[in-house]
């Protein structure tokens, strides 16, 4: 058995629009912002020239997921890039989720490739993962932006720090000593900041719970050293990615011991994809997909949903944001918010 807790769930929505029902973050992950900036990209609101990030806030979004990976080439998401973009999303009143990579580029169920300039053994990767997010984590809070929600590793189902840490090759008991070592940096760095797990599939609840049933290992990671259950939801991966797989996930989970992350198509077509759910291409189908989503959460007990953050919104050029389907931003190709775009204004 494991000690009960009450994690709080937050819907990570890749790009989508928000919830409707008083959650209390209705979030976007727009990292990318600043090299569309530099590629020459900008964005309008009903005829109006803004930021990208500006018109989120205006839009009501109140919380900014940043990516941030071991790259010292800014471009590549480095720690360089996310605090600028924090500076910016905390001026605009918005609270900081940074999403930890631990890789120099993405980091995936599949993909978790340990940083070129890290060290390749258990020991060495403890020490230097603690120092690291201890080290990021402090470069937050000197610059006058803490970070409220700390993301240790990207859809780590499989592990992290491959293969070091990938379940299939050494087991459990490497990943949850590297977790435990990330928790225990950002802790000795900040007693505020809330620690989330992110795996994807988070409909999928014999693979959720059996994740949690296994990662807890006395004297590694434990229930003490997270705060927040991340998931990825996405309806065009598998037609099993329904709304009542995610509620009986959810619910499983937050009974034991709750974040989703997703998409849905704007316009266009999606190609040798079924989606999970009968609702139409468009904005307004957007809308309500994350209705849907947002309904699960508020209905899960004791008040666990968080919120839902948008997945890249606004990456031009990018369009179906690496899915089946053609479209999924809230703004055009010419930087024109969709009419979607007020899904983060609504009474979520």
């Amino acid at each position: 058995m494991f000690a009960r807790k009450f994690w709080k769930p937050f819907v990570l929505l890749v790009s989508l629009p928000l919830l409707a029902n008083c959650l209390t973050y209705r979030g976007a992950d727009y990292s990318s912002l600043v090299n569309l900036e530099e590629a020459g990209i900008t964005y309008t609101d009903s005829g109006t020239s803004e930021k990208f990030d500006t018109i989120l806030s205006n839009n009501g979004v109140n919380l900014a997921r940043i990516r941030v990976w071991t790259s010292t080439n800014e471009a590549d998401y480095s720690l360089t890039y996310g605090l600028a973009l924090a500076k910016r999303a905390v001026a605009l009143g918005m609270s900081l989720l940074i999403d930890l990579h631990y890789s120099d580029t993405w980091a995936d169920p599949g993909d978790q490739a340990i940083p070129s300039s890290w060290p390749t053994d258990l020991d060495g990767l403890n020490t230097e993962i603690f120092d690291y997010t201890m080290s990021l984590v402090q470069s937050f809070a000197d610059q006058g932006t803490p970070i409220d929600f700390l993301q240790i590793g990207n859809e780590i189902n499989s592990g992290i720090l491959f293969p070091v840490g990938e379940i299939s090759v050494n087991g459990y008991s490497p990943l949850s000593q590297l977790l435990n070592s990330a928790a225990s940096g950002a802790r000795e760095a900040s007693d505020t900041v809330q620690i989330v797990v992110h795996l994807a599939n988070g409909w999928d609840g014999a693979a959720m719970l059996s994740f949690y049933e296994q990662i807890f290992i006395a004297g590694e990671f434990s229930t003490d050293d997270f705060d927040v259950m991340g998931f990825s939801f996405y309806p065009f991966y598998d037609s099993a990615a329904t709304y009542a797989a995610l509620q009986s996930s959810l619910e499983d989970l937050t009974a034991m011991y709750g974040k989703v992350e997703t998409d849905w198509p704007s316009s266009g077509n999606c190609d040798g994809v079924t989606l999970s759910e009968d609702i139409a291409i468009s904005t307004a189908g957007q809308e309500s997909w994350v209705d849907g989503i947002t309904n699960v959460l508020t209905g899960l007990s004791d008040g666990l949903g968080l919120g839902v953050v948008y997945w890249e919104p606004g990456w031009v050029g990018n369009d179906d944001l690496g899915s089946g389907c053609s479209d999924n931003l809230l703004v055009s190709d010419a930087g024109a918010t969709l009419a979607s775009i007020v899904l983060f204004s609504e009474d979520i």
